[in-house]
């Protein structure tokens, strides 16, 4: 059943591409979702890369992107003739069924240096004023090296986070932090809190992650669980690409708002200073979810308005 709060509270805000089209000067829209398309059933698939044909800008795919094994031949056959037609303008990460008795090899032939040095699968990119960090958050990876404090992905994340200070910052990767997916082993992820404690020290705004096919949006909390209204990240869960859905549990601390039977899409609206979310469901469904915020780093431009 779907499931969200009684009464929603309201949002108290707080700061490369060709394929990000404007939608007005300096305003950029990043849309997607993650656990998107199997061969056996390509319906929902279909249904939100329709939504995706009405919206210009950058596309995020969050992993497990072609079931069952991320293979080759079914990102060609499945993937491709549904979310593969966005794909010059998509920015992927690798989820666990890309992994599948493979280094994701066939998630990375498809991507064919779109989606970072193989092997490894994060890298970065500008929209704007905003920074984007896409994350490899396949910890278990042999060939990624884990995610802790001082693995190679912490020990670049942390350089490409201090490299660019003044930037509004949006990360994503498959897993989740937190989430109130039935089965906790699943739905979170503790071996992400270096990445997010660096994040959080760099003062990023927004983390989107796939993983539980459903969809959860929390309040803005630092790497522990704790609110944090003044210097949180908000993390959105939106494992609603088409794949199929699970089951939501209890909602955890922080959860505002979470529906676990809609597929549908995340439209994020950034601007320099501050950004719009907006869930948009596929046709014939009601749940809905939108908001704004404001950048915990101000560009001066933004802040002199």
């Amino acid at each position: 059943m779907a499931q969200e709060p009684a009464a929603k509270r309201p949002v108290t805000p707080k700061t490369f591409s060709k394929v990000g089209k404007k939608t007005t000067p300096d305003t950029f829209t990043l849309v997607g979702a993650g656990d998107i398309v199997a061969c056996s059933s390509m319906a929902g698939a279909e249904a939100t890369a329709k939504l995706i044909d009405a919206i210009p800008g950058t596309v995020f795919a969050a992993g497990d992107l072609a079931y069952e094994d991320g293979t080759y031949e079914e990102f060609q056959k499945c993937y491709g003739p549904t979310w593969g037609r966005f794909k010059t303008r998509t920015r992927p990460t690798p989820g666990n069924h890309e992994y599948n008795g493979s280094p994701a090899t066939g998630y990375f032939r498809y991507w064919d240096g779109q989606a970072g040095d193989p092997g490894k699968g994060y890298y970065s990119f500008d929209l704007g004023t905003w920074h984007i960090v896409v994350l490899n958050t396949n910890c278990g990876s042999k060939e990624l090296g884990g995610c802790a404090e001082g693995s190679a992905e912490e020990t670049w994340l942390k350089q490409d986070l201090t490299s660019h200070p003044s930037a509004c910052t949006l990360a994503y990767g498959h897993h989740a932090l937190f989430s109130s997916g039935l089965f906790p082993k699943h739905a979170e992820h503790p071996e992400l809190r270096a990445f997010w404690q660096d994040l959080y020290d760099a003062h990023a705004d927004l983390f989107l992650a796939a993983h539980e096919h459903s969809y959860e949006r929390f309040a803005q909390q630092n790497p522990e669980g704790n609110p944090d209204p003044e210097n949180g990240i908000r993390e959105i869960v939106v494992g609603t690409g088409g794949r199929s859905h699970t089951p939501l549990g209890y909602a955890k601390p922080n959860s505002e708002v979470r529906d676990d039977k809609t597929y549908g899409v995340l439209k994020l609206t950034l601007s320099p200073g501050k950004y719009r979310w907006e869930f948009i469901p596929i046709p014939g469904k009601t749940f809905h979810d939108s908001g704004e915020g404001v950048c915990h780093v101000q560009p001066a431009s933004a802040a002199n308005r």
